[in-house]
């Protein structure tokens, strides 16, 4: 059974501003495409906010004025929401926040932290308790639904492939 989002109104918490995303860094797709590797034991070493933000940019946020974002969107619709689960970012207190993408914010939904839970939950992968941070997205699906009925299912999944391929890369 999908997991399904409550609306975004309905969470309260404290919001933290995220530091503004590079646009260049230096670094080329090429290399990042050919380095790319998939990893299950992770440095036990902080994140810096500039890190996880540059990660958050990159999967979901705004580019334009006309709120179209990094990755792209059946219809525009952008049924995706992305959540931090964070234990280990310097000036950053361990919980889960959900990413705002229109203010490249966080807002933080619940407290202490939650990776070993979540690596529970997970099927009792010990890399999600070791990790940093743990990327969590789900789908309000009524948002791409109502427009393109039941492939919109198909939709979503496609658009959660790309904003977790612009993470990852």
């Amino acid at each position: 059974m999908p997991v399904r989002a409550q609306p975004f109104a309905a969470r309260a918490g404290p919001i933290r501003s995220l530091p503004q995303p590079r646009l260049d860094s230096g670094f080329s797709l090429e290399r990042a495409l050919c380095e790319r590797r998939s990893t299950r034991e992770f440095r036990d070493a902080a994140l810096t906010l500039d890190e996880v933000g540059q990660v958050l940019w990159a999967a979901q946020d705004v580019t334009r004025e006309d709120g179209l974002r990094t990755a792209p969107s059946a219809g525009a619709l952008y049924p995706l929401e992305l959540y931090l689960v964070a234990g280990n970012i310097h000036g950053l207190d361990a919980g889960v926040y959900h990413y705002r993408p229109q203010g490249h914010e966080l807002n933080q939904i619940a407290d202490r932290d939650r990776r070993v839970a979540l690596a529970a939950a997970s099927l009792g992968q010990e890399c999600v308790a070791g990790a940093a941070v743990v990327l969590a997205f789900s789908a309000v699906e009524r948002r791409t639904l109502r427009k393109y009925g039941s492939r919109g299912h198909q939709y979503i999944r496609l658009e959660a492939g790309h904003a977790a391929q612009n993470a990852f890369l």
